[in-house]
């Protein structure tokens, strides 16, 4: 009988499904097993995944399951030889450095986030120095990283570590979520490449290796599924430091290799491994589900537009000057009003400003 292991916590119960001879789990039923079961799993608290029952990944054309050791040896030697050489990775990093650099990598991609983190950590090096810097001058050297609230989630989650933490970033994965802008994959991340320490990291590349070497499909699902979670964990090893080797091999390989639109194959150390590549590279079943937005006439866009005139300006910047920014007013004044909803921008009579 092969464990099927939904997504969780700590403590572990576990269902069973039948196998075949060889220990491999029949494909159908265990995929409408895991999708019935793995949302039920967390409600009814079944599975708090510590540490995961044996990885058992679908076999390929000819039956024979993946070997995961192979998988991640394979990946991490690449890792090994390959890594970019991230300002992050050094190893004068910090945790509070990490943490950083996985909030601005977030929808950002990394080419745009390294020269900003650099600056960055100069100016305020620990979560101290970011807690007592005006908030102006956050937003400022947040420049065009995007999504700016980002910045400001930041600030708070420096000031909670500075007050709350005696500025040292907390280990516990639970206590990093308690942190204000960290959510379930940053707070992964942080205890893996800051502290080496076990942990399920799972993001939108380590998802697509996952999805085309063990399941062999081209693409995950649009949003991540608890069968993921439950795999992703499976797939984690148990030893801290192979753990975080693992985590950070099978993300770089996603990041730079195994591509979302234009795949690497040819370059790729576990292309022999795959079992997209084994069953023929099968089209994206979930491609009538995708929706990309694009940038142009977005408010998003005029967003932008005001946040860079405003980071520009020593100070006020008038009302009349706002409005020259974007010929749809109406567009213009929603996206003002969300921005100082958001905290991101303030209204002084006639003239609108960064927050002090």
């Amino acid at each position: 009988m092969a464990p099927v292991l939904p997504s969780g916590g700590s403590a572990a119960h576990v269902r069973v499904l039948p196998t075949y001879g060889d220990g491999t789990v029949p494909r159908g039923r265990a995929r409408r097993f895991v999708r019935r079961h793995a949302r039920r799993a967390t409600h009814n608290g079944w599975v708090r995944t510590a540490r995961p029952a044996p990885f058992r990944p679908r076999p390929d054309e000819h039956g024979t399951p993946l070997d995961v050791d192979e998988l991640r040896s394979v990946t991490g030697e690449w890792f090994a030889r390959t890594a970019r050489p991230l300002p992050w990775r050094a190893a004068d990093r910090t945790p509070w450095g990490v943490l950083v650099s996985e909030v601005m990598s977030q929808q950002t991609p990394v080419a745009r986030v390294a020269p900003v983190w650099v600056e960055w950590m100069e100016r305020w090096p620990d979560a101290a120095a970011l807690a007592a810097a005006p908030t102006a001058d956050v937003l400022r050297a947040w420049g065009s990283l995007g999504y700016p609230r980002r910045a400001l989630r930041l600030q708070e989650c420096a000031r909670v570590v500075a007050e709350q933490h005696g500025g040292v970033v907390p280990e516990d994965e639970a206590d990093l979520l308690a942190l204000p802008g960290v959510g379930t994959y940053t707070a992964a991340a942080v205890v893996a490449f800051a502290f080496g320490r076990r942990s399920v990291v799972l993001d939108t590349n380590v998802r697509r290796v996952l999805a085309r070497t063990v399941s062999g499909v081209a693409l995950p699902a649009p949003s991540p599924t608890a069968a993921e979670a439950a795999l992703a964990a499976a797939a984690a090893p148990e030893d801290d430091d192979a753990a975080a080797l693992w985590a950070a091999s099978s993300m770089e390989l996603g990041a730079v290799v195994c591509t979302a639109r234009a795949p690497r194959c040819d370059a790729c150390p576990v292309a022999g491994l795959c079992a997209w590549r084994l069953a023929g590279y099968p089209d994206d079943e979930h491609a009538s589900r995708r929706r990309s937005q694009g940038w142009a006439g977005t408010d998003r866009q005029v967003r932008g537009r005001v946040m860079g005139a405003l980071r520009a300006a020593d100070g006020h910047v008038p009302r009349a000057r706002v409005l020259d920014l974007w010929p749809d007013r109406a567009q213009l004044d929603r996206c003002v009003a969300s921005l100082v909803e958001d905290g991101l921008v303030e209204q002084t009579d006639d003239a609108y400003h960064l927050p002090a």
